[in-house]
């Protein structure tokens, strides 16, 4: 059997226009199917959308009616970002008068998003509906897809449960609990703690004392900035060994997996990360970073060629 084509976008994050170029570029039309308006391949492409559809962005109501669009037609596939799922906890009430992450609820552009839906209240609950179904990981055989990490260990936790369950939904968000780890992992990415007296300044210029870490063709010692993702650095510092040994580490002979999420610098050449691993993400929600896919046809070595952007 022919193997099944698919286009991978990275994260959205509301810019409708540059979604729609891209899919445009990629050879997919408007079109209307059992009455949802769709984009469609004439050679029965489909898109795999890797979460991160809302905040940010201009256009988050078109961005979420379109990717809905086609996954309803079966043009696509679609599954969580970490700001779908911190949109769903910051308005979930934690049973104690609060909500189960109430720290998210202003930050990373949900203001944003919540503006736009000034009028549509009532969508905007259809919407986090929606949003508690999407998988948080896609395993098709020869490829795979998450938002931030593929880790089998978190997959097997949320394989048990459902987050449209509610204390399923409320032990994900619960510091300490198996579910948390294991969404923490796969929709934000690894960390390791910086060492004792430094910090990291991540790309909002948030002070950290932890920091996000690549999670294949891991050495066994290395210093902690320089696994740092999206670009290593050099602050002095080894890893624990205790830690590090318990980081996923990709292999070369799993499957070509995809994600997005890291904020790769938009002037990186766009390459796989690794012969069967790819990133997505080259900052499209600012300014005029354009969105980025990948072209998969079946190979299980990745190549630059197959990167295409929405300028």
């Amino acid at each position: 059997m022919k193997t099944q084509p698919y286009d991978l976008i990275g994260d959205i994050h509301g810019h409708h226009e540059k979604l729609v170029t891209l899919l445009d570029r990629l050879g997919y039309t408007p079109s209307i199917h059992n009455n949802n308006a769709t984009w469609r391949h004439p050679a029965g492409r489909k898109i795999i959308f890797l979460g991160d559809y809302i905040d940010r962005g201009p256009a988050v109501r078109e961005v979420l009616h379109t990717v809905r669009g086609m996954v309803e037609a079966g043009d696509a596939l679609a599954i969580m970002g970490n700001h779908e799922y911190n949109a769903i906890c910051a308005e979930t009430p934690d049973g104690h008068g609060g909500f189960l992450r109430p720290e998210e609820k202003n930050r990373g552009g949900q203001l944003i998003t919540k503006r736009q839906f000034i009028g549509h209240e009532a969508e905007w609950e259809a919407w986090k509906e929606w949003m508690k179904r999407l998988p948080m990981f896609l395993d098709l055989g020869d490829l795979r897809a998450v938002h931030a990490c593929w880790d089998d260990h978190a997959i097997t936790h949320i394989k048990s449960g459902s987050i449209v369950d509610h204390d399923f939904l409320a032990r994900s968000a619960t510091k300490g609990a198996p579910e948390f780890h294991a969404v923490e992992t796969l929709l934000k990415g690894p960390e390791l703690a910086m060492p004792e007296g430094q910090v990291f300044h991540d790309k909002e210029g948030i002070a950290r004392k932890t920091v996000r870490v690549r999670w294949w063709n891991l050495p066994v010692t290395a210093r902690v900035s320089h696994l740092s993702m999206p670009e290593p650095f050099d602050v002095p510092g080894d890893a624990d060994l205790h830690d590090l040994r318990r980081l996923p580490n990709y292999t070369l002979d799993e499957p070509p997996v995809f994600f997005g999420h890291y904020w790769l610098p938009p002037e990186r050449e766009r390459t796989p990360l690794a012969p069967n691993i790819a990133c997505l993400d080259f900052c499209a929600a600012f300014g005029d970073n354009p969105l980025t896919a990948y072209r998969w046809d079946g190979e299980q070595v990745l190549t630059p060629a197959h990167f295409t952007t929405s300028s």
